[in-house]
């Protein structure tokens, strides 16, 4: 680092993270270049809204130059483009902390996709973690931020080449803007088209045509300056006056992303609030989304002045959703914090809510195949509604989707409950970390038998709201891995396969031993009505819970101590009915079995046998004595 009193010039390393970006966008990662246009209007553009909010406590911020702008500034000869506003400015501080760090989470992520070469989305990856001035250096050999932030006599340069260093310096106030921020790219050979009007206009109207600042553009050194977007609000105009492009465009803009929108949701209430609101979903997942904060990205506005992006007016089961709220009723003239406690907001948020929600009710209902595609992106941040959101879990349990073993089709909880089976009392689910394990799971063999469908829940926030949801149209939710299956009652799909009413006394005798055998390994061991075709599983008890739930808890720390499973057995299996008919001379053969047979239901469920080496010991006593009959058979033959 090198600094002077006199000049008090700074030479700065770049943290860590952005010298890794800044790596990245060099070589072009991204085929679309274009981006870096976007990304510095919506930065200019956000630092006009935040002039205009700082304003309405310190009016004399606007001095006489109150309306907001974005100029861009063309010079063919010196290979120059230049974006400039008159906005909030930045400090000396405010420029190193902007421009020489990330702060936003998610980016190791980011950095590590890009850098693994998954660049198929690589037009929708940058602004997704606040990165986006940093697209500057695809086109730019060396980038100039010269900024003057409002209400301040100092002005100061940054400037960087993007090979690992940036230096910030005082500047002479007559050589910077009267308020706010210029940047100027000195491009590549290769980018110099960004100087022609012809293609920056292009650039401006595609993507950033409803910035609600105006852009107004000087295509060569000393010419006039010529408006090209008027910074109407998108969201104020009347909906039949706004294009599926418009909104797209907007949506790229203030969402940050290149695909299109799933849904647009655009509405004013009126009556005890008036608000206008546009949200979109996304047609892709963010990257942000599952960030552990699980932050919300709806900007809010007061007659149109940018207030926060931090508002929180959706819960964070809908942090998916992006998009703005604009209130003709909250005061401007609190903080950003008071406004937060605002019975007025309180009421918005409830009112935003129930419109998103109901849009997806009316898009399930009339657009079934495009409801689908948006669950299959975000049903399992939505499931997290159903535990989180008491007074909603009704309507988000209309809205759940899921796999079955009927189908592999998406079926709602409507949808199950009118295909029950006769005499079935519940709505039967099996949960786990994978969904084509589920599929082979032992545990739905009685369920196949009789033509029942299990929903199969492979998310990790399934085990949990399962528990909290209770019932739905009346029909408990129980898991096929805990307690008894009750499938007695249900008649099998085929008559010819139904089970002798009777088991043989030696399977109920074998069981008996099964039990004393493993001693405290098992809560208990039962014979089975829900295999046909395995010879055991484990389940849990009817209390606690489930044994998937218990083994997420486990593996989190969070559960002190496992419930004992229990084993269950399928007496009419080929390997239980004969191991029943070992006489007591083959007692220790037996003992070996019943150990085996607790780890096989282990294996089955995709864990480990409980000791390996003893596992490993009575396999091999069994294949042992197992060839060794079988060559004493031969030598008698």
């Amino acid at each position: 680092m090198r600094m002077t009193e006199e000049s008090q010039s700074e030479s700065r390393p770049f943290e860590a993270d952005v010298a890794r970006l800044l790596q990245l966008m060099v070589h072009s990662v991204y085929s679309e270049k274009s981006v870096f246009l976007r990304e510095l209007i919506a930065n200019a553009a956000d630092a006009c809204e935040r002039l205009r909010y700082e304003a309405i406590a310190a009016p004399a911020l606007l001095s006489d130059d109150p309306k907001p702008r974005i100029t861009l500034l063309l010079d063919v000869d010196k290979r120059q483009l230049t974006v400039e506003d008159n906005g909030i400015g930045m400090s000396r501080e405010e420029m190193v902390e902007a421009l020489g760090t990330i702060a936003r989470s998610g980016t190791k992520a980011f950095l590590d996709r890009l850098e693994m070469g998954k660049n198929d989305e690589d037009t929708a990856l940058i602004g997704r973690f606040g990165v986006g001035f940093y697209s500057a250096f695809m086109v730019a050999e060396r980038v100039e931020v010269m900024s003057r932030r409002a209400g301040t006599e100092v002005a100061h340069l940054w400037s960087s080449d993007g090979k690992g260093t940036f230096a910030v310096s005082a500047v002479a106030v007559a050589d910077a803007p009267r308020r706010g921020t210029r940047v100027v790219l000195h491009l590549l050979e290769d980018a110099k088209s960004y100087t022609e009007r012809s293609t920056v206009e292009r650039l401006v109207q595609a993507q950033s045509g409803h910035v609600p600042v105006p852009i107004a553009i000087v295509d060569k050194p000393g010419a006039q300056a010529s408006e090209i977007t008027d910074g109407a609000a998108l969201w104020a105009k009347p909906k039949a006056a706004i294009t599926a492009a418009d909104y797209n465009d907007f949506y790229r803009s203030i969402a940050g992303q290149f695909d299109e929108p799933s849904l647009t949701i655009h509405f004013h209430a009126e009556g005890r609030q008036d608000y206008t609101t546009l949200m979109f979903v996304p047609g892709t997942r963010p990257f942000d989304l599952f960030d552990p904060d699980r932050k919300g990205r709806i900007k809010l506005y007061v007659k149109r002045v940018f207030i926060t992006d931090d508002a929180d007016i959706l819960p964070r089961y809908l942090r998916f959703v992006r998009g703005l709220v604009d209130s003709a009723d909250l005061p401007l003239n609190v903080s950003r914090e008071k406004i937060q406690e605002s019975p007025l907001l309180v009421a918005i948020k409830k009112g935003a809510t129930s419109r998103v929600l109901g849009e997806f009710e009316r898009l399930a209902d009339k657009e079934p195949e495009t409801y689908a595609k948006i669950w299959e992106l975000f049903g399992v941040v939505l499931k997290e509604g159903i535990y989180e959101d008491f007074e909603r879990r009704d309507a988000l349990l209309g809205l759940a989707r899921f796999k079955t073993t009927a189908a592999d089709s998406w079926r709602s909880l409507k949808d199950y409950a009118a295909a029950l089976k006769p005499n079935q009392s519940a709505i039967y689910y099996l949960a786990g970390d994978d969904i084509e394990r589920l599929k082979l799971s032992p545990h739905l063999e009685g369920f196949r038998a009789r033509g029942v469908a299990v929903l199969l829940l492979s998310d990790p926030v399934d085990t949990f709201w399962v528990m909290s949801a209770g019932s739905f149209d009346g029909k408990p939710l129980k898991s096929v891995t805990q307690g008894a299956a009750d499938l007695a009652l249900i008649p099998l799909v085929d008559a010819r396969e139904a089970p002798e009413p009777e088991l043989q006394d030696s399977v109920k005798k074998f069981l008996v031993f099964v039990q004393n055998t493993l001693g405290d390994a098992v809560a208990q061991v039962r014979a089975s009505d829900r295999l046909t075709d395995s010879a055991v599983c484990l389940v849990a008890p009817d209390q606690g819970p489930d044994r998937a739930l218990e083994k997420l808890l486990a593996g989190a720390g969070r559960l002190n101590s496992a419930s004992k499973p229990i084993l269950e057995v399928n007496p009419r299996h080929q390997l239980v009915v004969a191991l029943a008919a070992l006489g007591e001379d083959e007692r220790a053969l037996k003992e070996d079995a019943a150990h085996l047979l607790l780890d096989e239901a282990r294996v089955l469920e995709g864990d480990r046998p409980a000791d390996a080496r003893a596992f490993s010991e009575r396999l091999a006593r069994v294949l042992g004595k197992c060839a060794g009959r079988g060559a004493s058979e031969n030598r008698g033959s």
